[in-house]
């Protein structure tokens, strides 16, 4: 995985990785509570099957459990990459 740093967007309610070329990969939520509810997430087609999705949504976790979120994962691509992780099949709803 690279050094990209998930930027959180709390007044968009996204997580965002840049990318090279000014493009963005994100994942949007709606948050009830301490709850996020993980909607959406997004990859420029330009960069598609390289893994970037992956790493998003990896991110993404970390970032929202080390502020303290817990997650429910609506997105089908989200839930499987949660599904598919020993890490996060257990945290991520």
């Amino acid at each position: 995985m690279s050094e990209r740093e998930i930027i959180h967007d709390k007044e968009n309610q996204q997580f965002i990785l840049y990318l090279p070329d000014e493009l963005k990969a994100f994942v949007s939520y709606t948050l009830d509570g301490k709850t996020m509810r993980l909607t959406y997430s997004e990859v420029p087609p330009v960069l598609r099957g390289q893994g970037i999705g992956k790493e998003l949504v990896e991110k993404t976790f970390e970032k929202l459990t080390e502020e303290g979120y817990e997650a429910i994962a609506i997105c089908g691509y989200i839930r499987v990459t949660a599904m598919r992780s020993s890490k996060w099949s257990e945290i991520i709803q």
